[in-house]
């Protein structure tokens, strides 16, 4: 090795468009944090250029990159290898590369998972309750189903997609599951262990809440928003104010930037400086 090396390591995004996403300001915090000559290069990349785009991770050099909108679906069939669960889902988010082959991986759900299990969380034999039935929902239920959850319910207003996500979780995972349209004020049944909130209402600027009655919210339940902007959403705070345990979006997004991060680096990231980057940028 060189006692100085031009070179850096590269790593990145793919999608379209790009401009808002704020990944880069975590990620690059953590090369920081550890010293590392790593650089994340946010790129555009256009649906008809995702293909050779892909095939560049291995003609660049790169040690692989997250897949954001529109092309977490697209990519599946680009990839040399795909974890079980990532085809389950039907949707990758982060791509690693490993002699010279390309694997695709959604870090989404287990970021989420992580969260959970970190703080002491049990999600085996337990039920949960799932607002919203895109692609949040489906990362989320997959991999609370593969955590071995024994009951999911599906709430969404959409009657179609709902079911359709049942329809998976039944079939292709060991979990149960069942679908409630969301056409009403929803009350939480009070058997219920974890609810997630998978949908992007709360996202900001909007400070609105879903449509639920929290008077059915109790003290036992667990209970998650996706949203990481802002950290602390209108959902988050009427839950706290019921006495459940919470989980933001922020902390299961680094959760989930953490796992791309040591699959490119081999290192164990430096979660708290990633947090703290990321919240930064979303209180400025």
């Amino acid at each position: 090795m060189p006692e100085k090396c031009y070179r850096s390591e590269l790593v990145g995004l793919f999608g379209c468009p790009v401009e808002e996403n704020p990944t880069v300001v975590m990620v690059e915090a953590g090369f920081q944090q550890l010293g590392l000559n790593y650089r994340y290069i946010t790129m555009e990349v256009r649906p008809e250029n995702l293909q050779i785009a892909v095939q560049s991770l291995k003609a660049l050099g790169y040690k692989g990159c997250n897949v954001t909108i529109p092309h977490k679906v697209e990519i599946l069939k680009y990839l040399d290898h795909v974890a079980p669960d990532a085809q389950i889902m039907g949707a990758v988010n982060t791509v690693y590369l490993k002699d010279g082959e390309t694997y695709g991986e959604n870090t989404d759900g287990k970021g989420f998972i992580k969260s959970l299990r970190e703080s002491g969380v049990e999600i085996e034999g337990k039920n949960a309750v799932v607002l919203g039935a895109g692609g949040a929902a489906r990362v989320i239920t997959v991999e609370l189903a593969m955590a071995k959850v024994q009951h999911i319910t599906v709430v969404n207003r959409e009657e179609s997609r709902g079911k359709a996500l049942v329809e998976l979780l039944n079939t292709k995972t060991p979990a149960k599951a069942d679908f409630a349209l969301w056409d009403h004020t929803f009350s939480v049944p009070d058997n219920t262990d974890i609810l997630v909130q998978a949908t992007s209402v709360g996202l900001y600027p909007d400070t609105d809440c879903p449509n639920l009655n929290y008077d059915t919210l109790l003290p036992q339940m667990v209970v998650c928003d996706v949203i990481p902007n802002p950290p602390k959403t209108e959902f988050i705070k009427r839950a706290l104010a019921k006495g459940c345990k919470t989980f933001d979006g922020l902390s299961m997004l680094v959760n989930q930037g953490v796992i791309g991060f040591q699959l490119w680096t081999g290192k164990e990231a430096p979660v708290e400086a990633m947090k703290k980057a990321l919240q930064k940028e979303f209180c400025e």
